[in-house]
């Protein structure tokens, strides 16, 4: 799952990321209002961590931006500021949820992974898909009653064609959903077809049917 942090206080920014990351999320920055219009116009995102206060403007511009686009992002709004007005106003806007500051790195994580099972899997802590399940807490997946042993990359292009089901997801979005940014450096997607193979391996073995499908030109899509 692929996240957008947008704070200007640096070791905030170090700190969410570094935590989240072990946590298992891409995590991209922008450290300005003019760098998150950029990424988000651009890219998607599973979750949008928001600061009000930046240093060219008010956040609270981005989710109006967020809102005229007709972006499906979620949103917690986080920030120093602890008025009612500006949370009113946020959730106004379409943000999700409001954490103000100074926070709890883990409080932070468990309303991530909220406002992402929300927007994807209908708040469920527990993905099934015919005899395929995955526990989203546990980060953990199972064919019928037998584990599966994935990679954390294996693991989260699961969750991603998953939320994407009976559409076709490409190439690119593939590659920026699993490396973010690093997504422009590559040459290939040698990795993805690398992981796309691996992952249809462990289901098969496992006794699932292969729902993974390649779309030749366009990308792959997990067929019901």
């Amino acid at each position: 799952m692929k996240i957008l942090i947008i704070e200007d206080e640096k070791e905030l920014v170090k700190s969410i990321g570094q935590f989240l990351r072990q946590e298992g999320y891409v995590c991209e920055v922008a450290m300005n209002v003019e760098e998150a219009i950029q990424k988000i116009l651009l890219y998607e995102y599973d979750c949008i961590l928001l600061d009000i206060s930046l240093p060219d403007g008010n956040g609270l511009y981005i989710l109006e931006k967020l809102k005229e686009k007709n972006k499906n992002e979620g949103v917690i709004i986080i920030t120093a500021k602890n008025s009612l007005d500006d949370r009113v106003k946020g959730l106004n806007l379409g943000a999700d949820d409001y954490l103000a500051k100074p926070f709890y790195l883990p409080e932070l994580s468990a309303r991530v992974s909220a406002v992402i099972r929300r927007k994807h899997f209908d708040g469920q802590m527990k993905i099934v898909f015919n005899e395929i399940s995955v526990d989203l807490s546990g980060k953990s997946v199972k064919v019928k009653d037998q584990a599966v042993e994935l990679t954390r990359k294996e693991y989260e292009l699961l969750l991603f064609l998953l939320s994407n089901k009976n559409r076709v997801t490409s190439k690119n979005a593939i590659a920026e959903h699993l490396s973010g940014d690093d997504a422009e450096l590559l040459d290939t997607f040698d990795f993805i077809y690398a992981h796309i193979k691996n992952l249809k391996r462990k289901l098969q073995d496992a006794g699932s049917p292969d729902y993974i499908k390649t779309v030749y030109g366009l990308g792959y899509k997990l067929t019901i």
